[in-house]
């Protein structure tokens, strides 16, 4: 979907407001309790955790320049100071995190790319769950949250195949204090989903 363009979401802007746009800027202390949200958006559901768990460190992901400098805004608002925002494509996270390992990574409503074709494109295609694991925590979880039945289904298998375990699934997920700015709008349409994949720990590495 198009977002809106924002006057003030220039490249200087952001980086005025911390924002990260390369790998060479990342710099975190190894610490316990790390999410990492791939799609931030407008980053109603990271800066709300964020702002509850202060002792916990949130990594937001999020490539559109627009929503970035909205989410970028809202940290300074609430001086959140244990939210890092990288404005990048998530193919490249690995370049920005290297050593850094996470606990949690939260896929909210992700692009369902739909047609057969695009599958690969799928933040839970196998490819892109292989490049997660590089800096997932042993044991480490993801969660998906969507709105698209298909996508969820599919990704039952995605998770299987790359070496991770399921142990929760839901298909009519209560509404919560912590939802994107999609799934407030989204929940008056029909059921939103989610499933909570574990990395099962290799033991012989």
């Amino acid at each position: 979907m198009r977002q809106k363009k924002v006057k003030e979401a220039t490249l200087e802007n952001l980086i005025s407001l911390g924002v990260l746009t390369s790998p060479d800027q990342f710099k975190m202390n190894k610490a316990d309790n790390v999410t990492l949200e791939v799609g931030s958006g407008k980053g109603k559901f990271i800066t709300s955790l964020a702002n509850d768990f202060p002792d916990q460190t949130f990594i937001a992901v999020e490539r559109d320049i627009n929503v970035c400098y909205r989410l970028a805004f809202k940290r300074q608002e609430l001086k959140l100071n244990n939210l890092i925002i990288i404005m990048d494509d998530a193919l490249k996270l690995y370049e920005y995190l290297k050593d850094i390992k996470v606990d949690l990574i939260q896929l909210n409503f992700s692009d369902p790319w739909p047609k057969k074709k695009h599958h690969k494109r799928r933040l839970t295609y196998p490819s892109m769950l292989n490049i997660f694991k590089q800096f997932l925590k042993n044991n480490g979880k993801i969660i998906l949250r969507t709105d698209h039945v298909d996508l969820f289904n599919d990704s039952f298998q995605y998770f299987n195949e790359s070496g991770f375990k399921i142990i929760e699934c839901n298909w009519d997920l209560e509404a919560s204090n912590y939802m994107t700015e999609y799934e407030v709008k989204k929940r008056q349409f029909g059921p939103i989903y989610q499933l909570v994949a574990e990395q099962i720990y290799d033991q012989s590495l």
